[in-house]
Parts: structure tokens; C-alpha cells; sequence
């Protein structure tokens, strides 16, 4: 006669299992919710601390087998979903709360770095989160047009209302003046519009706020870090060698200003031609060398398409318009690794980012 079934029995089957960034267990991690054991038959959730954690089948098929390993078992139906950790941080400008801030950013202008940022927003969407995009390049306002957003909703409440595209919150200096208009902006305008974005728009509670900076190591940075305490910061860079010295300075940048570096993405790394070949357009292994040069990860390389230049010409964004070319797929990589970064530095004690947990 087997003996009874009990939820003692399930968590120390599932205490085995470890979360493989965090390095605990799922029990130990509260990961476990709403377990139920019906005769044979269990059942429980399993709550990641990001929906686009990129482990999330390995967690799922440990969990399973740790399971049905018991006796008395005869099936295991598991639930997936998230609760993405706080990283802390007060954000006192904004009403609603913001989890974590990610900035993305570039040494250098023509890296790519508001296609990473779009990109990286609709995955993150894609994934389950609740994403907003704030558009901080606010002489070279472009995210409109690469989200095919033409103008905000009516203000509420005397706040500004983030238009609405692929699921992602927008806010954009390019929604808030005439097209072609020229903003020729001193530095203390600049730190005021920053402000604005953050105090005056109505972002509700967001999972992430992705902020899209103007290239180099101006004053939109420096206002965006004083404003809006980061969770960290995405570097964007070329392969070619002026641009990863333009990156480096960008790094040592965010380090003064005691800004985590999340890790370096590396562009238009190479061109694969119809015959199989490889072409490397503007050199190698750039993203690389910064990455072992400045102890900062290294997130993924991006192929060049020319579905990416269409998608942000067009306001098709390459990740939602075609979402299983290999440029979709190393973008949804690479965001998968940003958003574990985050959810390690929320939940580790000293809200540091580590610079080992990406193989």
C-alpha cells in the first residue's frame, strides 16, 4: 500500500531543483505557488523573477522529473508565471512604481543603438512584462518613427498619456513637436525635458523603463543618471575599432557616475551571404575584446538585415515582424540574458550586478 501523497513530500523533491542564475533553490526562493495535490495528480506555479527568463523550460523539465520521482505521482501539470523583483532603487519622480530602469546606450551616433532599444522593449513585451520606452534622445527623436507612433494620446489629469504600440508604453520628444522641426536645446533644457518624462507622463506600474540615450557622454546622460536612479546600462557598439573606443568611454562613464554596466551588444557584427559565407563588414571580435578589456559582459552579437532597416523605416520593429530570422532570435537572446542580469542584481543584497553569470 503506497502511502499518502503530502505538499512535504513535493517541496523536498523541488528544494532540489536550482534556479541556475541565482544559485538557490525554488523552494528556498519562494519560486513555488499554489501547489495542490489532488489524489496522483499535482499541480503548482512556478514564478520566475522575470517573464523572459532564458532558462525557463530547464527550471520547467527539472521541476517535472523532481516530481514525478516521487511515489504515487502520476502526473505534474506546472503553471509559468512571473514576478519581476524591484531592483530598490527610489525613483521618487514618478508616481506609479518602475521595478528597473535599463539605459541603452552608445559612445558613438549610427551603432544601431534605438533599434536595440526597440527591439529589446517588444521583446520584453513579447515575453509578459509591462515595458515602458522612454525616448531620451532628445535632439535625434526617432523612436516614433521606428514604432509607427504619430502622436500621443489626450493628456489626463493634466499628465501626459505614453502613446501605445506593440504592447510598449512611448513617451518621445519627436511626439511632442512639429516633424521637421529642429531642437536646438541647451543643457539645462535638456535636463528640464528629461524631468518632464518622467514626472509628467503616466506610466502606471511598469516591470521595465527602457531608455533610449543619445549617443556619447553628454548632459542627457548625466541628467538621465541624477533624474532616474538605473538598474544598469546596455552598451551598444560596433565591431570596428573607433567605435569601441567611443563604447569604452561611454563604459567608463556610466562607472563614474556608479551606473552597474548590464553588458556590451555588439551590432552589425557580420553580414551572412547566400552561399553560406560570412562577411565581416566592419571587422571582429570588437564586442569581445571590450567585453575581457573592461571586465563587463559580453550579451550577443547582432547580424546585419536588411529587414532591420526596413522594420525601422516602416515602424515593423524585426522582432514582431519577423520573429524567426536569426537577427530576431539573437535579439530575443540577448534580451533574455538583460533581463536575468536585472533580476540577479534586484535580488542579490548589495544590488551589485555580477559579471560572471552569462556562459
Amino acid at each position: 500500500m503506497s502511502k499518502e501523497l503530502t505538499k512535504e513530500a513535493v517541496l523536498a523533491a523541488l528544494s532540489k531543483v536550482q534556479e541556475p542564475e541565482l544559485h538557490q533553490d525554488l523552494v528556498a526562493l519562494n519560486m513555488i505557488r499554489d501547489l495542490k495535490i489532488e489524489g496522483p495528480n499535482v499541480s503548482f506555479t512556478i514564478m520566475l523573477t522575470t517573464p523572459a527568463c532564458p532558462l525557463r523550460n530547464k527550471i520547467e523539465s527539472e521541476s517535472r522529473e523532481a516530481v514525478m520521482g516521487i511515489e504515487g505521482v502520476s502526473s505534474v501539470k506546472i503553471h509559468m508565471d512571473s514576478d519581476v523583483p524591484n531592483d530598490g532603487r527610489m525613483r521618487g519622480l514618478v508616481t506609479m512604481p518602475i521595478r528597473n530602469a535599463i539605459a541603452v546606450a552608445s559612445g558613438k551616433g549610427g551603432v544601431g543603438k534605438s533599434t536595440i532599444s526597440v527591439n529589446l522593449a517588444v521583446a520584453l513585451v513579447q515575453a509578459g512584462a509591462r515595458v515602458g520606452l522612454m525616448d531620451a534622445d532628445i535632439y535625434g527623436p526617432n523612436i516614433p518613427t521606428m514604432l509607427g507612433v504619430e502622436k500621443l494620446p489626450p493628456p489626463k489629469e493634466q499628465k501626459l498619456v505614453p502613446a501605445l504600440a506593440y504592447g510598449i508604453k512611448v513617451i518621445s520628444m519627436g511626439l511632442l513637436v512639429k516633424p521637421g522641426q529642429p531642437l536646438i536645446w541647451r543643457g539645462p533644457m535638456l535636463n528640464s525635458a528629461i524631468r518632464q518624462f518622467l514626472e509628467d507622463v503616466e506610466w502606471g506600474e511598469l516591470d521595465y523603463l527602457i531608455v533610449d540615450l543619445p549617443p556619447g557622454t553628454g548632459d542627457a546622460s548625466l541628467s538621465l543618471a541624477q533624474a532616474l536612479p538605473l538598474s544598469g546600462a546596455v552598451i551598444v557598439t560596433l565591431p570596428q575599432l573607433v567605435s569601441l573606443e567611443d563604447a569604452g568611454r561611454g563604459i567608463n562613464m556610466f562607472k563614474t557616475l556608479e551606473v552597474p554596466i548590464i553588458g556590451i551588444v555588439e551590432n552589425m557584427s557580420y553580414l551572412d551571404l547566400p552561399d553560406g559565407t560570412r562577411m565581416d563588414l566592419f571587422g571582429s571580435g570588437g564586442g569581445e575584446q571590450l567585453s575581457q578589456a573592461t571586465q563587463t559582459p559580453f550579451l550577443g552579437k547582432v547580424p546585419i538585415d536588411q529587414n532591420v532597416r526596413i522594420g525601422g523605416d516602416s515602424g515593423k520593429p524585426v522582432v514582431a515582424a519577423h520573429p524567426d530570422s536569426p537577427v530576431a532570435i539573437a535579439l530575443r537572446e540577448i534580451t533574455q540574458k538583460i533581463a536575468a542580469q536585472v533580476s540577479v542584481a534586484a535580488l542579490s543584497t548589495k544590488n551589485e550586478l555580477p559579471i560572471n553569470i552569462i556562459e
